[in-house]
């Protein structure tokens, strides 16, 4: 069977939730027996957003290929419980660069290069590279930005001529939109809507179905007001509201009967009646009121909490298990830096430590460590939390004074974190650390092999710098295990400290392979311990979440 193509555009603003929305369709439709994969176009001129500042665009979710990737990827991942490939992610970037390296080697024979076809043919190859890359009867496209952005109309030309090449029964295009309101006349206005559907129609594709997103709820006679000037069945006109609740979207999108539409407009029959009985159950556990357990997660970019999407989200998943709520306090690490201010940490009952890179915050992040350590708060490090836990341990504990990272001090005469051998004499920083799914072994009757359950486990990494294996000898002496080697033995990428109730760190990131209805072994350990430390009951929720 040939793969059918759903398309998600959006409408009026950025940041719509087409990504969500993609999520959850792709959610509904495996509901129904169907085999699905996921794409995102995404517009912008980086090759992948490996070397832009999450205060740009959010976190990097790397897949198990090592690609770097948008974090609409993780939602794709989470909502639909895939593992997606290199094929799942364009962006304009990677289209010129390939059209260009073309050109450059003669492959056009002296043709002129222009937006259409040579750009807009690179685009739909990728779109077929997807296609024919798994066996997916149904393949989901978001088109990232809004539809008016000059950087969009390539894509949006593609997947317009996608839908002449393939024909009407194979294509189907979702418009996801926002409907503003006005407080001053208490109105929810369409007009922004019409206009955003026009543009569309204005490039030569017509919509199947409109999202109308909103923060207030939405009257029939505005859906029947869409329906009529932007020429689409009313029952295609969905509204959706704001939702407190990510994952009570497919639910809602479900009761509106979106998959059954999608399906009637691709002549497809669904292979089964729609199982969503795990998803309902595990969305009521999620609305339960519930006791709260304070986690303090200290980065270097809290001020935006997309740049710690798959970490808040993995906390979210484990807590669900222990029947508890997270109360996330958001701390910067450099006012933990300012005047040693421990204080913000007091009232925790466990830390989380995330990624990051550079120097700024780090010394905040080594305080943070050093008070979980010396007060036996439960604590997970993930990358450079597992790297700075090692500082602090070195320093306070080896009594190397100044021990520290090369990454941050070049000169630093106890290097305990240092560039990895492959890494050295690199020019190019994007798309060149250590990427991807590598394996991992655990240290038989550590925590950390008593969480995952087995002796060898596979996670997804993303960092240029490691463990110093000159002092690994002192510090397994002096109370340090190191739970998880790569299988060689070479490589450090699990640490755990003796004599602590939690203090677990990865060199890994394991939130990115968390699951909402399949939480990972470390952020359930750690719900656990911070479980008994708030002096709440500690009992694991059997409920099945997985159908």
């Amino acid at each position: 069977m040939t793969t059918k193509l759903i398309f998600f555009t959006g409408g009026v603003i950025s940041s719509v939730g087409k990504g969500v929305t993609a999520a959850s369709v792709g959610r509904l439709l495996k509901a129904r027996g169907f085999d699905v994969t996921i794409q995102k176009l995404d517009p912008y001129l980086n090759v992948d957003p490996g070397t832009l500042s999450p205060y740009q665009h959010g976190e990097v979710f790397v897949l198990d290929d090592g690609s770097e990737t948008d974090l609409d990827l993780g939602h794709y991942e989470r909502f639909c419980d895939l593992h997606l490939k290199k094929s799942s992610t364009v962006t304009t970037g990677q289209v010129y660069e390939e059209v260009i390296n073309r050109e450059r080697r003669g492959d056009y024979l002296g043709g002129t290069i222009q937006v259409i076809p040579h750009i807009t043919n690179e685009i739909k190859r990728r779109v077929d590279l997807l296609s024919h890359s798994t066996d997916a009867d149904i393949a989901l496209i978001e088109v990232g930005g809004t539809v008016g952005d000059i950087e969009s109309q390539p894509f949006l030309e593609a997947i317009r001529e996608l839908r002449n090449d393939l024909g009407r029964e194979d294509t189907a295009f979702v418009h996801i939109t926002w409907l503003p309101y006005l407080r001053a006349t208490n109105e929810t206005k369409t007009k922004p809507t019409q206009h955003s559907v026009r543009e569309l129609r204005s490039v030569g594709i017509l919509p199947d179905v409109i999202i109308a997103r909103s923060d207030y709820p939405v009257e029939k006679e505005l859906s029947s007001k869409i329906a009529q000037f932007c020429d689409v069945r009313e029952d295609a006109v969905i509204p959706l509201v704001t939702a407190d609740l990510l994952y009570e979207i497919p639910l809602v999108l479900e009761q509106a009967g979106i998959a059954d539409i999608l399906l009637d407009r691709l002549n497809l029959t669904p292979k089964r009646p729609p199982v969503m009985d795990g998803w309902q159950r595990m969305v009521a556990e999620l609305k339960k009121p519930k006791p709260s357990i304070k986690i303090g997660l200290v980065g270097k970019y809290v001020e935006l909490h997309d740049a710690y999407l798959s970490v808040r989200e993995a906390l979210n998943h484990a807590a669900l298990y222990y029947g508890v709520d997270v109360d996330l306090r958001w701390i910067s690490s450099t006012e933990i830096e300012k005047n040693n201010r421990k204080n913000l940490l007091a009232d925790l009952d466990c830390i989380i430590v995330p990624g990051g890179f550079g120097s700024r915050g780090v010394e905040g992040k080594i305080l943070t460590a050093q008070y979980a350590r010396e007060n036996k708060v439960p604590y997970l490090g993930l990358c450079l939390g597992l790297q700075v836990m090692m500082i602090e341990f070195a320093r306070n504990v080896l009594g190397l004074e100044d021990a520290n990272s090369s990454e941050f001090d070049k000169l630093t005469p106890y290097p305990v974190i240092d560039l990895m051998i492959e890494q050295r004499g690199l020019s190019q920083m994007g798309g060149t650390m250590r990427l991807g799914l590598y394996p991992c072994s655990l240290k038989p009757g550590t925590k950390s092999a008593d969480l995952y359950g087995t002796d060898l486990i596979q996670e997804r990494h993303r960092h240029r710098y490691e463990f110093n294996n000159a002092y690994r000898q002192k510090f397994e002496e002096n109370g340090m295990v190191f739970a998880g080697l790569s299988p060689d033995g070479v490589l450090v990428e699990m640490a755990e400290l003796k004599d602590h109730p939690y203090m677990i760190a990865s060199q890994f990131h394991p939130e990115f392979l968390s699951r909402p209805n399949h939480a990972h072994p470390l952020f359930l350990g750690l719900i656990e311990a911070a479980c008994r430390k708030a002096g709440l009951p500690v009992q694991k929720n059997n409920l099945d979440f997985t159908n």
